[in-house]
């Protein structure tokens, strides 16, 4: 399987690497949310973009991506935008989404951009060429916060990422059961066996699927999502904690 490496960060050998969100609403909860980052034993550090009171204004969320990326400069920066249907904070139209992508490639300071899957192909083949022509990879991500689908989906959805040309695949699915577990899981194993040619990612989310967070080295996942002090997602578990309980698997 290929790596990714970002900065002085390989993803996909090893442990799985710890990335924790910024989800500040202004420059200034930002700035001190990044500051403390820098106190947090996380390898990437993911923009929750969608969070930010200033979003649709592109060339002042270009300018706040540089501030972040200064501040954080030994981290690699996931700039993420998750729309609404996907448990994102704000409604955005496809012109909107990637009239923000385009400007941030251009003028912004990020090392991954996060695309859903199931956007227009022909704006997500731009953005993505675009990206790659600014050596920013591409994390491609989709989420199902209802259910678990079925293995053969999961697996389905995570090879069509890689025939989009993403450089990491990305699923998130809610549980409703220990089985739902146990199928991501599954999913993810005969991924990584089978099919994968590059990182994938895969969680199980909620209370139930915590467990998926943590044994990512065992079935293939290759980065996991912690919390500092506020999480974006159901299931993060603290990354003190976090980084304790791989290191524990990993001996």
């Amino acid at each position: 399987m290929n790596t990714v490496t970002v900065k002085n960060v390989t993803i996909g050998s090893g442990s799985p690497k710890i990335i924790v969100p910024l989800v500040g609403k202004n420059e200034s909860e930002l700035i001190e949310e990044a500051k403390h980052l820098l106190t947090i034993d996380c390898d990437l550090v993911e923009w929750r973009v969608d969070f930010f009171d200033q979003v649709t204004n592109f060339e002042a969320t270009a300018e706040m991506s540089k501030k972040i990326a200064e501040i954080l400069s030994d981290k690699p920066i996931l700039f993420t935008f998750r729309t609404k249907q996907e448990g994102g904070e704000l409604a955005f139209t496809d012109e909107q989404y990637f009239g923000l992508y385009k400007m941030i490639i251009e003028h912004g300071a990020i090392d991954l951009l996060d695309v859903e899957l199931f956007m227009d192909d022909t704006f997500v083949q731009e953005t993505i060429k675009r990206a790659h022509e600014k050596a920013i990879k591409i994390v491609m991500c989709n989420h199902d916060f209802d259910q678990t689908p079925t293995k053969e989906e999961i697996v389905s959805r995570l090879c069509m990422m890689q025939e989009k040309n993403a450089d990491i695949c990305k699923i998130a699915v809610m549980p409703q059961s220990s089985n739902d577990v146990l199928t991501l899981l599954e999913a993810t194993n005969e991924m990584k066996t089978q099919h994968a040619d590059r990182p994938i990612v895969t969680m199980s989310m909620g209370q139930l699927g915590m467990v998926s967070r943590m044994c990512g080295e065992v079935f293939g996942s290759a980065m996991t999502f912690g919390a500092a002090k506020k999480a974006s997602a159901p299931g993060q578990v603290p990354v003190e904690e976090l980084r304790e309980i791989l290191k524990t698997l990993a001996l």
